[in-house]
């Protein structure tokens, strides 16, 4: 293994072509869940920690391309040459990366609800209720869940973070996840993909019609990069819309990965 690059966690589902699920930015492989029980009837699903994140090791440099590194290393120990992919926020950013810079690895990609650009910081609430968490070593999730909705509003970032919180041996609940790692790379993962040459492989872009991820004047710089690039947009739902309506999702990605296959 190169310097730097680190194992990554990830289960395995089903059999057939192939499929590599990325999840989001403080979240881990099972996040996917819903989608990967849904494929596996015709698919070899792999869910995936991302590093830092999940059972992964931890990574001091995850920035994109540290990452994308890291995967073409799992992917080569997996001995899994080609694969399609679908990638949620964070882990779409991932995917876009890897078919920039290794188009030999991406048959196909899923990209839910992120663009190819630059982000402006979004997520200090977050960040500083995972900091209050951290600091209070709470003894309950119940105390970690006050804790936090004093940051936070929408109850449903709530129970997606405590998702990854764990007690340990002193009955101190921690975060699961690199914390001070995904800090000190936060402006790193909000740059966009690249540099490469742009992917002409199928891509589909699936967009939460109440999100603003991805936005008009994006439009643009994805088909630039990804010129065969279909987009779907999910009424109803934001960000989160394999959460808020997962059969459609499903259904859409399903659908998407059958007509390459």
């Amino acid at each position: 293994m190169e310097p730097g690059l680190v194992n990554l966690h990830s289960s395995e589902s089903g059999q057939g072509p192939p499929v590599v699920l990325l999840h989001g930015l403080f979240g881990a492989g099972s996040n996917l869940g819903a989608l990967a029980r849904s494929l596996r009837d015709r698919y070899r699903v792999f869910s995936l920690d991302l590093p830092n994140h999940g059972r992964s090791q931890w990574q001091e440099d995850s920035s994109l391309a540290a990452m994308t590194a890291t995967l073409v290393n799992w992917l080569d120990a997996s001995s899994t040459p080609q694969a399609l992919f679908v990638g949620h926020s964070l882990g779409g950013k991932l995917a876009m990366q890897l078919a920039l810079t290794h188009p030999q690895r991406v048959k196909a990609l899923v990209v839910a609800d992120i663009a190819p650009v630059t982000y402006e910081p979004r997520h200090d609430a977050v960040f500083k209720a995972l900091d209050a968490v951290a600091a209070a070593q709470c003894t309950s999730r119940e105390e970690a869940a006050t804790i936090m909705s004093a940051h936070l509003d929408e109850s449903g970032v709530v129970q997606f973070l405590l998702m990854s919180l764990r007690a340990e041996g002193d009955g101190v609940y921690r975060w699961r996840f690199n914390l001070e790692g995904i800090k000190r790379n936060y402006a790193a993962v909000r740059l966009p993909p690249g540099p490469g040459n742009p992917f002409t492989g199928p891509a589909q872009f699936v967009k939460g019609g109440e999100s603003n991820y991805i936005l008009p004047e994006h439009r643009a710089e994805v088909l630039r990069l990804f010129p065969a690039a279909q987009m779907k947009v999910m009424p109803g739902c934001g960000h989160w819309l394999h959460v808020e309506q997962p059969s459609l999702f499903n259904g859409i990605v399903g659908r998407f990965l059958d007509a390459v296959e």
